[in-house]
């Protein structure tokens, strides 16, 4: 069975049970989260990194998009018990799932990106996104004309939040008397994949004066990208580089190299002897996290905008401004 059975859209568990059943596995496997795979954004940074692991090493993978939570400790044990060798997963809500099912399969090596789970055969991978979030937040308040930029979070969960802080506070930091606006697509994993509530959330914000608003929403987010082009304002993309989608529109993306940590994961994770289980953070550093500049909005940032966010990037790499982060302390300091 070619790994592309596995990435057709699944109406429940039987049909997942019975896509599964009696395949003999060998290759590593990549589970992505709700939204689809090709949401543009965080799913479709895992999948490029897992594309290019096998463009690298001429490997191959075998990949899962989920139609629902319910999916997720059956996809595991399903993938587990035939064999997929490591186990990647993208996205916060597996902590439980993989909590239940990494004690049952102690000889696979699983990573879960976005969250942390305490096991001996688990790699945790999270990122540093409040310091990346700083440095577009920096860069928002430079370039808004009306003194107000807004943020739309897909999502309304804590990892969201921390965008936001981080956000915000870079906003603060470049432009005190800067106005926020902070709105959620959603409470549900439907979230994720509402486009048209994340343009209308855009719309209002514009109407209530920001002329730069960053989306850190999934598959939602392309909603905000549109409305800004239409209304002539400015959008901050987020995960993958999403400038191309609205060239000339979209500020800057947060970029979130989940590609890069699904890369290593498929690389290091298939070998006990790399394997390297427990907490990896990636940050400014490790170029974990960081703005986007390429052809599609390098003429929209001014080298004075992009001095400011690199001496910004600067102090945070060593220590001389400490960004909060909203996952470890929920009062955000504005």
């Amino acid at each position: 069975m070619k790994f592309n059975m596995f990435t057709k859209a699944l109406a429940g568990g039987v049909a997942l049970s019975a896509m599964l059943t009696g395949v003999a596995l060998a290759d590593p496997a990549v589970i992505y989260d709700l939204g689809g795979k090709f949401d543009k954004s965080f799913n479709e940074a895992a999948y490029n990194g897992a594309e290019a692991w096998k463009a690298e090493t001429g490997g191959s993978f075998l990949d899962l998009e989920l139609q629902n939570d319910a999916q997720r400790e059956q996809a595991l044990r399903r993938f587990a018990g035939q064999g997929a060798n490591p186990i990647v997963m993208a996205g916060f809500s597996w902590t439980a799932a993989l909590t239940a099912v990494a004690t049952e399969f102690p000889d696979t090596n699983f990573v879960v990106i976005d969250t942390v789970v305490d096991a001996p055969n688990v790699q945790s991978i999270i990122f540093d996104e409040h310091t990346g979030s700083y440095l577009v937040g920096v860069l928002a308040a430079l370039k808004s004309e009306t003194g107000t930029v807004g943020f739309i979070g897909g999502m309304d969960v804590p990892l969201i939040h921390k965008f936001y802080c981080g956000y915000a506070q870079g906003a603060k930091a470049a432009n005190p008397d800067i106005k926020l606006i902070e709105n959620y697509t959603g409470t549900t994993p439907a979230a994720w994949n509402d486009p048209v509530t994340a343009g209308e959330l855009a719309k209002a914000g514009v109407d209530a004066g920001a002329d730069v608003i960053f989306a850190a929403a999934g598959g939602s987010g392309l909603g905000v990208l549109q409305a800004m082009k239409d209304a002539g304002k400015f959008s901050i993309g987020v995960d993958s580089n999403q400038n191309y989608l609205q060239p000339g529109s979209v500020l800057t993306s947060m970029v979130k190299r989940v590609d890069v940590a699904v890369k290593t994961a498929l690389t290091e994770a298939a070998d006990d002897a790399t394997f390297k289980p427990g907490l990896t953070i990636m940050g400014l550093a490790e170029d974990g996290v960081g703005y986007a500049v390429d052809d599609n909005n390098e003429a929209l940032l001014t080298p004075e905008m992009i001095a400011a966010a690199e001496d910004y990037k600067a102090k945070i790499i060593a220590g001389e401004i400490a960004v909060h982060d909203y996952t470890t302390d929920s009062t955000c300091p504005l």
